[in-house]
């Protein structure tokens, strides 16, 4: 079957339901990002500050989603769209120590219902606390 929109032909291929719950869920994770960001970016400006963020990615394909700079410190932040995070989120987080700046106190922003401590650096926090 073909369809056709403004003299352009458009082969309809089947779709299954599996695939777009499958994009929908690769999505997800990318749009709750972007909200968690924007959240922060917003907490800044409304007090009248700029909002020193940053991410990291080097050439190894390591990354950190969120680096929040205060000083000399940087203070790194995973999120992830789960209710059980581990300490493998923030597997990255020893990076900070090679950019030249003190690493501060990181968090795993996610599904949890409460704070939970991942290690003496390391604390889970719930979106909504955002």
């Amino acid at each position: 079957m073909q369809l056709q929109c403004r003299g352009h032909a458009f082969a309809k291929s089947p779709v299954t339901f599996s695939e777009i719950r499958m994009q929908a869920g690769m999505m997800s994770c990318a749009i709750l990002e972007t909200w968690v960001v924007t959240e922060i970016i917003k907490s800044y400006w409304h007090n009248g500050k700029e909002a020193p963020l940053f991410y990291y990615r080097d050439s190894d394909m390591r990354e950190v989603d969120l680096l929040i700079e205060s000083g000399d410190t940087l203070f790194p932040v995973e999120i992830k769209r789960t209710a059980t995070p581990t300490r493998q989120a923030c597997r990255q987080f020893p990076i900070i120590e090679t950019l030249g700046k003190k690493q501060g106190h990181g968090a795993v922003i996610c599904l949890v219902d409460k704070p939970l401590r991942l290690s003496e650096a390391i604390t889970a926090i719930s979106v909504t606390d955002l």
